[in-house]
């Protein structure tokens, strides 16, 4: 464990535990501080790789812009489901080659991607080439600039 995290981590699972048990009795005291050191002190070796990211600003834009972006997602989604889409839907799988190698930028990545409505990570090969399903395809170049100006780039500069 990170000298720099030693505080944190342990100072929130002891109020995560006390606020899932509704209790501050001096049991539940115990028992969450003495869970709340051993559980990072047990699984740190767990987790080798430690992530370094940088620019905080971009961070921060970034979450903007995925939150907007879910909300446009959520409206497309809805207009289709209610058959107000305008156009045929067409539903199907966009291969993407990324640049980005970093596995916690991926993994942000594949968060967003899964948690905008619409779209699916689906793959990630050796060939560091991206599968998402996407719920309608009109052009597969918009959905790759999307990907990676909007997300691919910020995250770049975060996590390499």
């Amino acid at each position: 464990m990170n000298r720099r995290q030693l505080p944190w981590l342990p100072l929130f699972l002891w109020v995560l535990w006390l606020l899932l048990n509704n209790s501050a009795s001096a049991g539940q005291l115990i028992v969450g501080g003495l869970l709340a050191f051993a559980i990072p002190a047990a699984t740190g070796a767990m987790r080798p790789l430690r992530s370094q990211p940088r620019r905080v600003l971009t961070v921060f834009s970034l979450m903007a812009r995925v939150a907007v972006d879910v909300v446009r997602s959520n409206i497309a989604v809805g207009r289709i489901v209610l058959g107000m889409a305008g156009h045929e839907v067409v539903s199907g799988f966009i291969r993407i080659q990324l640049d980005m190698r970093d596995p916690h930028g991926l993994a942000v990545l594949s968060c967003v991607l899964t948690a905008t409505p619409g779209s699916v990570w689906t793959d990630l090969n050796a060939d560091n080439i991206l599968t998402i399903h996407v719920l309608d395809v009109q052009d597969e170049e918009t959905w790759t600039r999307l990907i990676k100006d909007r997300y691919e780039r910020p995250l770049m500069e975060i996590f390499e």
